[in-house]
C-alpha cells in the first residue's frame, strides 16, 4: 500500500477535555489505513493581524506548512453562539493569508460540529461553509455530519463507548477516505 493521506484535523475547541478533541481523536482511531489523522489543536495560533505579513509569526508559518504539505483538512467544531469559535475563525485567517495564497488551497475538506445538545452543531458547520469555498479544495458534501448529545459519549479516558455514534464516526471516516483518494486521481 502506498503511504496514508495525512489530513490535518483541526480541533475548534481549546479545551484540554473538549468533546470537539475527543471526537477528533476517535476519527483518528476510526480512519482506515488509507488516512493518517494529524490531530492539530490551535493553541499557539497567534491572533491574525494583516500587519504582520510582512514577516509572519513562525506559529503562522509552522501552521501554514503543516497545511500545505497534507493531503487534506478535516475540521471538527463545536458551535459557540450558533457560530464556529473564534479560535477556529482565527487559524483559517491565518491559514488562508496572504491574500490569493491559501494553505488550504485545493484541499479536500471535512466537516465535522458536534454539540451537547441537540441539534449537533449545524450551524457551525453551516457557518464553515459558508466561509471555505474560496479558499479551500472540494468539501465533503455526503454525508453530512451534526454530532448531538455528545455529553455521554466518551468514558474518563476519553475512549468513545456510544455504539451508535461510534457507527456514524466510522461511516464518515470512511466516505472521507473514499473522498480524498478520488481527488488524488
Amino acid at each position: 500500500m502506498a503511504s496514508p493521506y495525512s489530513i490535518v484535523t483541526i480541533v475548534g475547541s481549546l479545551r484540554k477535555a473538549s468533546f470537539t478533541l475527543k471526537i477528533a481523536n476517535a476519527l483518528a482511531k476510526l480512519a482506515p489505513a488509507s488516512l493518517k489523522l494529524d490531530v492539530t489543536t490551535l493553541h499557539g495560533i497567534s491572533f491574525f493581524n494583516q500587519d504582520l505579513e510582512a514577516a509572519p509569526p513562525a506559529d503562522w508559518l509552522a501552521f501554514r506548512e503543516k497545511l500545505q504539505k497534507s493531503s487534506g483538512v478535516l475540521f471538527v467544531t463545536p458551535e459557540y453562539n450558533r457560530s464556529i469559535p473564534g479560535v477556529l475563525k482565527n487559524a483559517i485567517d491565518v491559514g488562508s493569508r496572504p491574500y490569493g495564497k491559501s494553505s488550504f488551497l485545493g484541499k479536500p475538506t471535512g466537516i465535522v460540529s458536534n454539540s451537547p445538545g441537540p441539534l449537533g452543531g449545524v450551524s457551525a458547520a453551516k457557518h464553515l461553509q459558508n466561509i471555505l469555498p474560496g479558499i479551500c479544495g472540494p468539501i465533503l458534501g455526503q454525508p453530512e455530519i451534526y454530532l448531538n448529545a455528545v455529553g455521554d459519549a466518551f468514558d474518563d479516558q476519553g475512549n468513545l463507548t456510544k455504539e451508535p455514534m461510534k457507527k456514524v464516526l466510522q461511516q464518515y471516516i470512511d466516505a472521507f477516505a473514499a473522498f480524498i483518494e478520488k481527488q488524488d486521481k
